[in-house]
């Protein structure tokens, strides 16, 4: 599948259809995000789901696999190096985001990634979402940012769904640790 990027500043309004799935975007290259792309006749459900996505785990997978039972196609924010390294510590992440922007695009429930940039402030992800419009945004049971992505959903109208409990044994971080106590 072709994994070709919009141009810079080009408007990508084209590019939410059930004929191009599967692209990797750079969010400097969104400049309007066309929101309800028909499918036969009706608005296509968009749900967003963000995160690291660091080291692929069972998990991940049943996050992603719950969240696309919810809408049309599914958007991930993949967050930047940087903020990864703000978040988890200066040893990670393990896999960059061009890496782990390739493997999420080719699960087959994730239509799209969203490449981050460094986001300085809650302003900056909820500018973007904006721009998305999302139907759904999903999130796990325990997520520790549910209270910001409540309130981005109810700005732009979207639906806040819990779609899967966070599970403690099956966290990039719980891997790392598991993997350096035997080495």
């Amino acid at each position: 599948m072709d994994r070709m990027l919009p141009s810079e500043g080009s408007d990508v309004s084209s590019i939410l259809t059930e004929n191009t799935m599967g692209q990797i975007i750079n969010c400097s290259n969104l400049s309007v995000l066309r929101t309800s792309p028909l499918k036969k006749g009706r608005s296509l459900k968009i749900v967003l789901v963000g995160g690291c996505f660091d080291i692929v785990h069972l998990g991940h997978i049943k996050f992603l696999e719950k969240a696309k039972e919810k809408g049309d196609i599914l958007i991930v924010l993949l967050e930047s190096d940087e903020n990864i390294r703000k978040i988890k510590g200066q040893n990670r992440p393990i896999n960059n985001q061009e890496n782990r922007a390739k493997f999420l695009i080719n699960l087959k429930m994730v239509d799209y990634v969203i490449n981050l940039p460094e986001m300085k402030n809650d302003e900056d992800y909820l500018e973007l979402i904006k721009k998305i419009k999302p139907t759904v945004i999903a999130v796990s049971e325990g997520d520790e940012n549910i209270e910001k992505k409540k309130m981005q959903a109810e700005k732009v109208g979207a639906k806040l769904v819990k779609v899967t409990n966070l599970v403690k044994q099956q966290s990039t971080s719980k891997i790392i640790e598991v993997i350096t106590e035997n080495f």
